[in-house]
């Protein structure tokens, strides 16, 4: 496709963002009203993109086929990034910088959406056009940037703590873990079992990605701490936060967390723990559906992430659809978002990938609970979880935190130092 041309002119001045007391130009403050800020025009139809991370699930396809029938002149292509989230964020930061028309609909992890609007990359969009009083809030607030809408919840997700209910019942352990302690206890008991002297307790994403932020982030809020205070203002350089890093610090030293963890991302982790190594295993709820469908079918659960002193808290994740301001016919990409994050398409994803829908009726739903049993603690984790920090420089917030929390699992540098220069480079990461 060609690169657009023309484009409204962005303001001068510099951008200034700390924590959630986010500003930026070319927005109104005000409450969303439902209409777009500005003069942006959603007119034209015809052929779009749909650009999101790599589909290992094979549903995304199956869905826009669903709308590729029904409309065939206005037809989806389906443009499929790399697996980690960074390089997504990257290839989708190179477009718009060269205002290319390339990419139509954006899929963005929910902490992307304040830098992708303040940037003025994305459009602010109708709110009427979509059934958000019928989502979850805590889902909903993650579209929104100073008040307006910049894109629509299409999935959420919050971390379990999935766990080999088999085992555990052959070491006589009746119920999941609430904390940390308690975990590490429970492994004792089944690497006592006969058969289990080669497996691991424990793992999370701990290679130096997005993955990273997340698992620092939930270890932090844990144990009681947090990445940035009320305000906004980071605030990691604190015993609290010190306590969580020093878990995930302690687990690795001592083996309860193995040591090629600190290489894991997501799909590494999720065949980890269904080839046997792992008792424990903190992932998102895509992960269900797989691992029914792998040999440890009937023989794991999941339960709330555990912490310090009792149940843990989750980062807050999931995937908001936004629209590229330098996208053609935006009409029909208004439509493909409608139809991509209906109550119907949300079904589709819960029933074939286990995505987290951002409809609050599915999670009280009877026959929807007795068909996917996480759906309850799923529920929680997203009602309780903890937004990453929602800042305009959020990738050199996000850089930051992977930078000192890998030095500090792999032993480059002390935890206590490691929060120390954290704070720092948060500080003018959210200063810039």
């Amino acid at each position: 496709m060609k690169t657009r041309t023309t484009r409204a002119l962005r303001c001068s001045a510099p951008l200034v963002a700390a924590g959630l007391l986010l500003t930026a130009c070319g927005s109104n403050g005000g409450s969303d009203s439902g209409q777009p800020a500005g003069n942006t025009s959603f007119e034209g139809r015809g052929p779009i993109t749909y650009v999101a991370g790599k589909d290992t699930s094979g549903v995304v396809q199956k869905v826009i086929d669903r709308w590729n029938t029904l409309h065939p002149k206005e037809k989806v292509t389906f443009v499929q990034l790399p697996t980690d989230a960074d390089s997504q964020r990257q290839q989708m930061i190179q477009n718009a910088e060269t205002k290319s028309d390339a990419y139509t609909v954006l899929s963005l992890d929910v902490v992307w959406t304040s830098e992708f609007a303040a940037h003025q990359w994305i459009d602010r969009l109708p709110g009427q056009r979509f059934p958000l009083q019928d989502m979850l809030k805590p889902v909903v607030e993650t579209a929104k940037y100073r008040g307006g809408l910049y894109a629509v919840p299409a999935s959420s997700d919050g971390g379990l703590l999935y766990y080999r209910t088999d085992l555990l019942k052959k070491a006589g352990i009746t119920r999941p873990p609430a904390t940390w302690s308690q975990m590490t206890a429970d492994c004792a008991k089944v690497k006592r079992l006969p058969g289990t002297e080669g497996m691991s307790c424990y793992a999370g994403q701990f290679q130096k990605y997005e993955g990273l932020t997340v698992n620092f982030a939930e270890a932090v809020n844990s144990a009681g701490g947090v990445v940035t205070d009320a305000s906004g203002k980071p605030d990691v350089d604190t015993p609290s936060a010190r306590k969580g890093l020093d878990f995930l610090v302690g687990a690795l030293k001592d083996g309860t967390i193995p040591k090629e963890a600190v290489t894991y991302q997501e799909e590494d982790g999720r065949q980890a723990f269904q080839s046997g190594k792992l008792i424990f295993l903190r992932n998102w709820p895509y992960m269900y559906a797989l691992a029914e469908k792998s040999k440890l079918a009937g023989k794991f659960t999941v339960a709330p992430l555990p912490g310090l002193n009792g149940p843990g808290s989750s980062s807050l994740g999931g995937h908001n659809l936004a629209l590229s301001s330098f996208a053609r016919n935006k009409a029909t990409a208004l439509d493909f978002m409608k139809f991509f994050s209906s109550q119907d398409s949300a079904s589709t994803f819960l029933k074939d990938a286990s995505l987290a829908p951002p409809y609050a009726r599915s999670y009280d739903d009877a026959s929807l609970v007795k068909r996917y049993p996480y759906l309850p603690d799923l529920k929680q984790s997203i009602l309780h979880a903890v937004p990453r920090p929602r800042v305009v420089q959020y990738g050199d917030a996000t850089s930051a935190i992977q930078q000192e929390a890998y030095a500090a699992l792999t032993g480059a540098k002390s935890g206590a130092q490691a929060l120390k220069d954290l704070q720092s480079a948060l500080q003018k990461s959210t200063a810039q």
